[in-house]
């Protein structure tokens, strides 16, 4: 496959071939399907007590995995609607944030999110939020990261900053006929153009949405990487990112 860093169809393209063949698993076996949705019951059986959104599998002991693209096994797809169990270790739902999310109200204590509200149009991002809020117990935690428009435009502005090391990462892990570009506009337009994205964020910016979507004000609370309410949910940041991630916390309330 060949990913053109100054092609953006073309790399979107490669990343989402990427991104379906990563979904390979030696077994898929289903352990529940939603009537019309997933019940509390349904979870706390397994158990499941909350769910990472955006990913094709967690690290938390008690997660679920929820991601758009289907796993597959010796000829067996996941299917939207149905919980699966995955290679006997953790559990996995296909679904479409942009969609109700078919989790019956207050079923979980805790949402994760890494960069993935950015890959929605803002008004299909507060309409999940509206229904992570809705999904989580009184209490519940969501944690969002994304990247930082702000870290992005000081960098352009000041010059240094994270650039480099962030190049390096993205050489690292992504095979490309050359390396990223070095050039300061380049780094600014990438994160708007590039990996699908479809809003960029900055801290105020995801206190907008999160405030649209329902929750208070007085429960968003600006974090650290790995720092947080909950360290287990906090823990599910990846340090591939947290040069060019906004970490926010919110409450339900």
């Amino acid at each position: 496959m060949s990913w053109h860093w100054e092609d953006p169809d073309s790399f979107c393209r490669t990343a989402a071939r990427v991104h379906a063949d990563h979904g390979r698993r030696a077994r898929l076996d289903p352990v529940a399907a939603a009537t019309p949705v997933f019940t509390r019951a349904d979870l706390v059986d397994l158990p499941v007590t909350g769910v990472e959104f955006g990913t094709l599998t967690t690290e938390h002991p008690t997660g679920l995995a929820a991601d758009l693209v289907r796993l597959h096994a010796d000829g067996v797809s996941t299917e939207p609607g149905t919980l699966y169990r995955v290679d006997d270790a953790r559990y996995f739902t296909a679904l479409d944030v942009t969609a109700p999310l078919p989790f019956e109200t207050g079923c979980v204590d805790w949402v994760y999110a890494e960069h993935l509200i950015e890959h929605v149009q803002p008004t299909a991002a507060i309409a999940w939020l509206g229904e992570v809020r809705r999904i989580l117990s009184p209490g519940g935690l969501l944690r969002l990261s994304t990247p930082d428009l702000r870290r992005y435009a000081e960098c352009y502005l000041r010059g240094g900053g994270f650039f480099a090391e962030h190049r390096r990462r993205m050489d690292s892990v992504i095979d490309a006929e050359a390396p990223m570009p070095a050039r300061p506009a380049y780094m600014v337009n990438q994160i708007f153009y590039l990996y699908g994205h479809r809003w960029i964020y900055d801290a105020d910016e995801l206190r907008h949405a999160l405030r649209a979507g329902g929750f208070g004000d007085g429960t968003i609370t600006l974090r650290a990487y790995r720092e947080g309410a909950s360290p287990q949910v906090a823990r599910l940041d990846r340090p591939l990112r947290n040069d060019e991630s906004v970490y926010v916390e919110a409450i339900n309330q």
